[in-house]
């Protein structure tokens, strides 16, 4: 059992406190890393703030990079010292879900409660969202990694394995929006960046970005958005039809967890266009819809978790795009910090300016 430095969530809503825990080592199945980075996901905030329930104490964090330095048995595609990426998708490989090659949705529990983490006195720490990344190591299954090049940068690195796949994936994976068809990107965060640059990637002819900051909607034109509309508009689905000579968008991503964007969300579609619920509200918020206008015009709407990823098969393509600049990367970074600073970084994270704040480790 090892001690390493951590944030923890004693109390919902109150400032995380950097502390030693302690880390068993890996078992068979497992790997541990040592992080080199770990950024500050919105869902991260969620769950501090009680959002989507738990057990406390936790360590939370998810969206991470950094370098094998334990294997478990049965490990043999691994080696110590292998860069890697740490994502919360925790899969088995044999339940439906993952045979039918969608990872995402295993169903197979974790208890996070008996997970690999502890209180310094041996009590229960939740091992949140199946990583605890808010530390200076996590021990994780093997299904949660993937191998990146030795000279992707860290910081970056880590973007991909939340909020790259989740925006990218939604698009391309989720919607498989085609070339020529029109997208509309609510929320210009991490994750709509994203959306916005799959976007481009997939094709699309207009991509609207809108959002309540006119910085944010610069930075979706930075990105790739064709056009921006902002959400203080009365009536932005008629800037929308407008825009797009008045067949509106085949596809619409909330990338916002604020149930006012879902509910607007459904007039900005065309027939047969569909709503793609990616941000995700608080437990308990509702959102209100007039079914026959859905019905009668054949629109729908679909949940997209982590972008539907598959890692062996979408992070390399990730990479590759990113090498070749295609796919932005650094540019998603706002600002780094060091975890004795994570509380000031999610206080800059929750004012809505940030694109990503990233927590580095000296891994010297």
């Amino acid at each position: 059992m090892t001690i390493i430095k951590a944030a923890v969530c004693h109390e919902f809503g109150a400032p995380l406190v950097v502390q030693d825990i302690k880390l068993n080592p890996p078992v068979r199945g497992e790997v541990e890393v040592t992080l080199a980075a770990v950024a500050v996901c919105h869902s991260d905030i969620a769950f501090i703030d009680g959002g989507w329930g738990g057990t406390l104490p936790a360590v939370y964090g998810h969206e991470a990079s950094g370098y094998v330095s334990a294997l478990g048995e049965g490990i043999s595609q691994y080696q110590l010292g292998d860069p890697v990426l740490v994502t919360l998708i925790r899969a088995c490989g044999t339940c439906s879900s993952c045979a039918g090659g969608v990872p995402t949705q295993c169903g197979t529990p974790y208890d996070r409660d008996n997970g690999p983490v502890c209180m310094p006195d041996g009590s229960t720490l939740q091992h949140g969202l199946a990583c605890g990344a808010f530390a200076q190591r996590v021990v994780v299954d093997q299904s949660q990694i993937a191998a990146i090049p030795a000279d992707l940068p860290m910081d970056a690195a880590s973007l991909i394995s939340c909020g790259v796949v989740t925006g990218v994936g939604a698009v391309v994976n989720t919607a498989q929006v085609r070339p020529g068809q029109n997208v509309v990107v609510i929320g210009a965060g991490g994750v709509g960046l994203n959306a916005i640059q799959g976007a481009v990637i997939a094709g699309a002819a207009r991509i609207i970005a809108i959002d309540l900051l006119p910085e944010k909607l610069d930075a979706a034109k930075e990105f790739g958005a064709t056009d921006v509309v902002l959400a203080t508009d009365p009536k932005p689905w008629r800037a929308v039809s407008d825009m797009t000579s008045g067949r509106m968008a085949d596809a619409v991503f909330v990338t916002v967890g604020a149930v006012p964007a879902f509910e607007s969300a459904p007039r900005l579609l065309a027939s047969s266009g569909n709503m793609y619920i990616v941000g995700l509200p608080h437990s308990g918020a509702m959102a209100s819809y007039e079914p026959v206008m859905l019905g009668a015009l054949g629109q729908g709407m679909k949940g997209s978790k982590m972008g539907d990823v598959v890692l062996v098969r979408d992070i390399p393509w990730m990479i590759d795009l990113y090498q070749q600049g295609r796919l932005k990367l650094d540019e998603l970074i706002s600002a780094r910090w060091p975890l004795e600073q994570i509380n000031e970084a999610i206080a800059s994270t929750r004012s809505g300016t940030a694109r990503r704040n990233v927590i580095v480790f000296d891994t010297q």
